[in-house]
């Protein structure tokens, strides 16, 4: 998938020197009443005093600063250019401001609701500017100068940084993200001020890649996903094309990607898939589809609450493999499933090859511990030896995370034929763990252990490092753009699109 990168650094850092020095090597202020009257005609606006103008601006923005997403930012701003109205002076007459105008009206091409940019208030007010009517007493003059550019600067600033970074940041809403995402800081804000034409500025953050144009074609001539209602169909192409807008997606040129809703596995090589296959992932809260959450209140919006076994949406780097692994057990598995079978039969830990420890030394004798206590879970530790029965089959692939999950192998083959394959304690079983080790270590001596050791008769586990460390990324998407450019439909299997869709239409 081709991303479109972030404007450099250099850039921005020198659209913020332009637009800040510059500034304050004026000699005096705009005379804000004469550019206004020659644009309007209207005889109030000649007797506009500037330094009183800053004054009546400076106290609007100290009272209306709260109700704006930015207010730290356009107050620096504001400050920096003594409070001058920035919009006003650069983007009159009239039909320049409207054009920019237009596209805030046309946000709902993005899934995005126009109202959330005051499209229809900014008309308002432009028509009312231009009104001799409308504008008759000097207080009204001032007012409506205000008015305009407050709702102008935080109106276009909104949809700058909504439509590079979307409207909702990932890590505020979903408890399980773990993914590097980057959000609007003072430089991207600033880009919005120092372009000289802001409609032509706004044309060019049009997202371009192939998956957000198709996604906003699918959006306008009302795609309807197979097994769907019109109004399912709309939040599914929404809260995806949301999703593109988050800048999290992957630069590198090799990476492995695990789309959750998906249910498989891609190895990604200069854009295209070089290895595809299927996967098994974490139990998750809205299996059966059903879209009822009962974890997730819509009355508190400030994180959901996923099924622990959900596997988490991360980005991290595959440094290393175990062949034959030996597989430390979760505290969570101890305590509601193992030391439960380990009650009822007291042979299971022994038929399992699983060693109990006791603050790091291993009992001997596990027919004198008392399961049947409900903190026998939490006070031993469990570890399944390698073997044919062992959790994580012959090999598991390891990567930094604070949420204990990795890709591995598994001797449980038939999940792989399920339809939904939502079936793990969270981490990410693979098809053909083989040839995902070949794709990630090459043909070689490195490889030649690992297959040697997966097919051997040794049980021994084997660290194996890779030379060339692989990122890989758990995301979830419901829908994308095929290779073939086909739009994909997945369901919501853990209710994620609810969470998303829910915020923007709270935010909105």
């Amino acid at each position: 998938m081709k991303i479109k990168r972030y404007p450099t650094y250099a850039l921005l850092l020198s659209l913020c020197l332009t637009l800040f020095i510059l500034p304050s090597c004026k000699k005096s202020h705009s005379d804000i009443g004469a550019v206004v009257f020659k644009e309007t005609r209207n005889k109030v606006f000649k007797d506009i005093e500037t330094d009183v103008f800053i004054d009546k601006f400076k106290e609007a923005f100290s009272k209306q600063k709260d109700g704006y997403k930015n207010p730290k930012f356009l107050a620096a701003l504001y400050e920096t250019n003594d409070f001058e109205p920035l919009i006003l002076m650069r983007d009159l007459p009239q039909d320049k401001l409207k054009k920019a105008i237009a596209m805030l009206n046309d946000a709902s091409a993005h899934g995005l609701n126009p109202e959330s940019f005051q499209a229809n208030k900014l008309n308002e007010l432009i028509d009312k500017l231009y009104n001799k009517k409308e504008v008759k007493t000097l207080d009204e003059a001032y007012q409506v100068l205000i008015d305009l550019e407050l709702t102008a600067a935080n109106a276009f600033t909104n949809y700058s940084n909504t439509l590079q970074f979307g409207m909702v940041s990932p890590r505020k809403i979903y408890a399980q993200y773990y993914t590097e995402t980057k959000r609007p800081d003072s430089l991207s804000f600033v880009s919005v001020f120092a372009s000289n034409d802001i409609k032509q500025f706004l044309d060019s953050i049009q997202p371009k890649d192939t998956q957000y144009l198709t996604m906003q074609k699918a959006l306008k001539d009302n795609v309807q996903v197979p097994g769907t209602n019109k109004e399912e169909s709309e939040r599914i192409l929404i809260v995806n094309l949301e999703r593109l807008r988050w800048k999290n997606r992957p630069t590198e040129e090799k990476y492995v990607w695990v789309n959750i809703p998906d249910f498989r596995l891609d190895v990604m090589e200069n854009g295209k898939s070089v290895l595809n296959m299927k996967v098994c992932v974490g139990e998750g809260r809205n299996q059966d589809y059903a879209d009822k959450l009962m974890e997730y209140d819509e009355n508190d919006l400030k994180k959901d609450r996923p099924f622990n076994r959900e596997t988490p949406q991360l980005k991290s780097i595959i440094h290393s493999v175990q062949v034959n692994p030996v597989w430390n057990i979760p505290e969570s598995i101890a305590t509601n499933e193992i030391s439960k079978f380990a009650a009822k039969d007291p042979y299971y830990l022994s038929n399992h090859n699983i060693d109990v420890f006791l603050n790091g030394e291993r009992i001997e004798d596990t027919e004198t511990i008392n399961w049947s206590s409900a903190d026998a879970g939490k006070t031993y530790t469990f570890k399944q030896r390698p073997g044919e029965d062992n959790a994580l089959g012959k090999i598991k692939f390891l990567f930094n995370n604070q949420s204990s999950v990795y890709l591995h192998d598994t001797p449980s083959k038939a999940a792989f034929n399920q339809t939904m394959r939502a079936v793990s304690h969270g981490c990410v079983r693979v098809q053909q763990p083989l040839e995902l080790a070949r794709a990630l270590f090459g043909e070689g001596r490195k490889f030649e252990m690992i297959k040697t050791g997966m097919e051997g008769k040794r049980t021994d586990a084997e660290d194996i490092a890779l030379s060339n460390k692989i990122p890989v990324y758990l995301s979830y998407f419901t829908c994308w753009v095929d290779q073939n450019g086909v739009l994909q439909f997945r369901k919501d299997v853990y209710g994620l699109d609810i969470v998303l869709y829910t915020y923007m239409q709270r935010m909105g």
